[in-house]
């Protein structure tokens, strides 16, 4: 009799989940075996139309993540894409996508509406079982800031900052050794009322003032970056770090991510938040040129551009003239520096650095002197030059530079009013 009883018992369904969104999803059938694969029968799937409506029952709760699939043909419906994607994540429930064949336009699109992963279709061996690991794993709590790095200045948006972006002409010609070094400079240069100073390092893939000034990287700066539409004075405040508590930084990401992952809008907001709180903004810039550039060209008053006494240095101060020049941008507004310049009594690289300024229709403002490993080696150290290196003659130029730049603008808001 009890044999019978339980015969007739049927267990307990296996709640569902993940689901897999797409309009047919007979169209990717390698996903369908990944699915069987990973999950067994703990899996549903939906249509387009459908899942919005799903989304909001109760039954969603169990769901882990939701894989949407789409090619092509389904570029039409991105608006509807985004809207299920925004629904998963008000549910807290995380998005796969896997793409065949989309524009990176669309593809960027979703990943900014808040797409966790993207995986190719077809799908490589292991990759959806890859993923599916990683946006199911627990999130680490980011380790809490460090007290002395903790940024206590508050927001005060009365300020009109000067922006000053810094740019190398080349890889390795020094122009994060100097963007860290002038923004120290001007925020110490006057001990009775300093500045206010915002150091941002949209170098978002190898971006190193945190390296140079011994800074923690936090997932918060992506969180922001992700979401500025979202941003306001206090969440900008609390996603910089202070070095001594006088120099306020933006650091770059933690991990390497896209340089489009942000938009020209994107930088324009942060750049208003760190002017409406900073007397002076320093941007350190990517060697690469990206589509929110000449967002930063505009918003600077004046863009220190690094180069060396080399070809490098020479073929790319050309391609950038040419194009600024050609796109109507301010060209006018770079002011070239020759890093690692001649000695005093080298005559003949002296008539170098004449003849390279006379070739590339330029003018080069101020040349830095060479100083030597100990640069290098001190930013390893993580201190700024002033701090491990006071008597190095680059130090002593920059330091010129900031208490030039600093009585300009003194003098400019004493007429201002």
């Amino acid at each position: 009799m009890s044999g019978m009883a339980a015969a007739g018992l049927k267990p307990d369904p296996q709640p569902i989940t993940a689901c897999t969104v797409s309009r047919d999803v007979q169209n990717f059938d390698l996903l369908i075996e990944d699915m069987e694969a990973c999950l067994g029968e703990n899996w549903g799937d939906l249509g387009f139309t459908d899942a919005l409506a799903f989304l909001e029952q109760p039954e969603a709760e169990d769901l882990e993540f939701i894989a949407i699939a789409f090619d092509d043909e389904d570029e039409s419906d991105t608006s509807l894409l985004c809207d299920i994607i925004r629904a998963a994540k008000a549910r807290g429930i995380k998005v796969l996508l896997i793409a065949e064949d989309v524009s990176p336009a669309t593809l960027h699109q979703l990943l900014r509406e808040g797409g966790d992963e993207f995986v190719p279709y077809p799908l490589p061996e292991g990759e959806l079982a890859e993923a599916v690991a990683r946006v199911t794993a627990p999130v680490p709590d980011e380790p809490d800031v460090p007290e002395e790095h903790r940024n206590r200045l508050k927001a005060t948006g009365d300020r009109n900052g000067v922006v000053l972006p810094v740019q190398g002409m080349a890889g390795g010609v020094g122009a994060t050794t100097f963007a860290v070094n002038l923004a120290w400079e001007l925020a110490t240069i006057d001990k009775h009322d300093p500045p206010r100073v915002c150091l941002i390092d949209l170098d978002l893939q190898f971006g190193s003032t945190s390296t140079f000034l011994d800074l923690p990287r936090r997932e918060t700066v992506l969180e922001m970056l992700q979401s500025t539409e979202e941003m306001d004075s206090e969440s900008f405040m609390q996603a910089l770090l202070s070095y001594e508590q006088k120099l306020q930084v933006l650091t770059a990401p933690t991990d390497l991510i896209p340089l489009d992952l942000v938009t020209s809008a994107d930088i324009q907001r942060i750049i208003d938040q760190a002017r409406s709180n900073f007397d002076y903004v320093l941007i350190d810039l990517p060697k690469t040129v990206t589509e929110w550039t000449e967002t930063v060209l505009n918003a600077a008053q004046v863009v220190f551009a690094l180069l060396e006494l080399d070809m490098r240095s020479a073929q790319n101060t050309l391609r950038i003239k040419r194009a600024l020049q050609g796109e109507d941008l301010p060209f006018e507004k770079l002011r070239f520096l020759l890093n690692r310049g001649p000695k005093f009594t080298d005559l003949n690289g002296k008539s170098r650095v004449k003849r390279l300024a006379e070739s590339l229709g330029i003018a080069i403002e101020v040349q830095l002197p060479d100083g030597g490993k100990p640069v290098a080696q001190n930013g390893d150290h993580g201190v700024p030059l002033a701090e491990g290196l006071p008597k190095n003659p680059l130090r002593k130029e920059i330091a010129k530079l900031a208490a030039s730049l600093h009585a300009v603008s003194v003098e400019a808001a004493a007429e201002a009013g």
